[in-house]
């Protein structure tokens, strides 16, 4: 089948949602996965006039829940696991050039990582995620459902990337090309932070989360109905703003809020080269 095909069936058995799958629409999840896998549909793309969601691709995931059956997957008495027959772990292989340091990572099936991707251990990666060329995906960092992740994204230790399946127009996590994104930091709700950007260690992103920009003097919040963004080399950081009630200045209160202290140079890109030497 095409793609085209794929996608119109797709959409035909997500509206009809039937108590049973037969064999042919186990295959046509079989091919759509592939797809998913080889990289050729993904999620979410980039439009002249920004990101959007791609409905059917998340329905076509939320199929393969409907129609999974829960299996054991256990390796051993020691090592057991449970999960839809539909989603096992992703078959890599050395032709895939995906450098997985041993450790405890899982990386579930309809997920797309490209060559010269390094992923140290221990790393979850999501049905739909999308982790593009040259990208590190480090130690106890997690890339949820869908979150599209682009080329050169240092992603530390410890990082957060939310994922999001349903509302099925709603926009996954994005993080464009030459991210760096620093120490136990969490980015939600559909954020996109733009390329280039330096996401500071324990910054914590969503759409609810205004981010004081010190440089340009003002206030970026998400738009109702459009996500966060962070702008194209931002340098962002933890910060605190006062609390302006009468019982948090008695108390000498203060909130969270990420501030934008800087924009990229040549000084800041020293300091966040990736470690080439260690690929």
């Amino acid at each position: 089948m095409t793609t085209d095909q794929i996608k119109e069936r797709i959409q035909e058995l997500y509206d009809e949602n039937p108590d049973n799958y037969t064999e042919q629409d186990e295959t046509l999840f079989t091919e759509f996965k592939s797809l998913l896998n080889e990289g050729t549909v993904r999620s979410a793309e980039p439009q002249s006039d920004g990101w959007k969601a791609v409905s059917w691709v998340k329905e076509g995931i939320l199929i393969g829940f409907r129609m999974g059956k829960l299996v054991d997957y256990s390796v051993n008495e020691q090592f057991r696991y449970f999960d839809k027959h539909t989603y096992p772990l992703k078959q890599l292989t050395l032709e895939n050039q995906v450098r997985q340091v041993p450790g405890g990572s899982s990386i579930r099936d309809g997920s797309y990582i490209s060559p010269e991707v390094v992923i140290m251990p221990p790393v979850y990666i999501n049905v739909g995620a999308y982790v593009d060329a040259e990208s590190m995906v480090d130690s106890h960092a997690l890339v949820g459902s869908c979150a599209q992740i682009g080329s050169r994204v240092h992603l530390s230790a410890g990082v957060q990337i939310g994922g999001v399946l349903e509302p099925i127009g709603a926009l996954p996590v994005i993080v464009e090309d030459g991210v760096m994104v620093g120490g136990s930091s969490g980015i939600y709700e559909g954020t996109i932070v733009k390329q280039n950007a330096v996401i500071g260690a324990g910054v914590t992103l969503t759409a609810g989360t205004p981010i004081y920009d010190l440089v340009n003097e003002e206030v970026i919040r998400a738009k109702p109905g459009e996500p966060l963004v962070v702008p194209e080399d931002a340098v962002v950081v933890p910060g605190s703003r006062k609390i302006e009630k009468d019982f948090a200045e008695e108390n000498g209160l203060s909130i969270y809020t990420p501030l934008i202290v800087k924009y990229r140079d040549e000084k800041t890109d020293s300091a966040t080269v990736l470690e080439d030497s260690l690929r």
